[in-house]
């Protein structure tokens, strides 16, 4: 779940994205971004406070990964002390990507990993049905023992057998 802090950048960085025409662009320096803070041993010197600011966004220069304005972005995370929030920055600039553009996002919960097939297949059909663009992103849980649980905007279809079992377990109990 996205921060209200992660939504304001988001925000922040989709409207100059737009007004720019490089939404592509933007994309994929924000997945930069979160790459560089999420390596474990770099986010731990940028979130570092007794390594002066200005050491912590020199080594983001240094990787020559980001153009000037993501490198901007990239300094005032660091300097807020809002490293950690690149994955959710991430996250909801692609919602509102998606959104402008008319794609829907799916996320399917399984409890065994999805074969690339099966995530087209799966939003092919829920593209026609839909009639929109539908990205689908995975995740496996094994908690839900099998079947899987679909979501999409505000709609969740949860077929998974742990839920199956649940609702079985509560008949039995209620006639008893």
């Amino acid at each position: 779940m996205a921060t209200a802090a992660a939504r304001r950048y988001a925000s922040a960085v989709f409207e100059l994205a737009t007004q720019e025409g490089r939404v592509d662009d933007w994309r994929n320096q924000l997945v930069a971004i979160k790459g560089l803070m999420g390596d474990d041993s770099l986010a731990q010197v940028l979130r570092n406070p007794t390594i002066p600011v200005s050491r912590r966004v020199e080594l983001i220069a240094e990787t020559g990964l980001l153009d000037p304005e993501a490198s901007n972005l990239a300094r005032m995370l660091v300097e807020t002390g809002r490293v950690d929030q690149a994955d959710g920055i991430l996250d909801e600039f692609e919602e509102m990507a998606d959104k402008a553009a008319g794609r829907v996002r799916a996320r399917v919960t399984t409890a065994v990993e999805l074969s690339s097939e099966d995530r087209e297949l799966l939003g092919s059909r829920l593209s026609q049905r839909l009639g929109k663009e539908v990205r689908v992103t995975a995740s496996v849980d094994r908690r839900i023992v099998g079947g899987l649980k679909l979501q999409y905007g505000d709609h969740l279809i949860d077929a998974s057998v742990a839920t199956r079992l649940q609702q079985l377990h509560r008949r039995l109990a209620d006639a008893t």
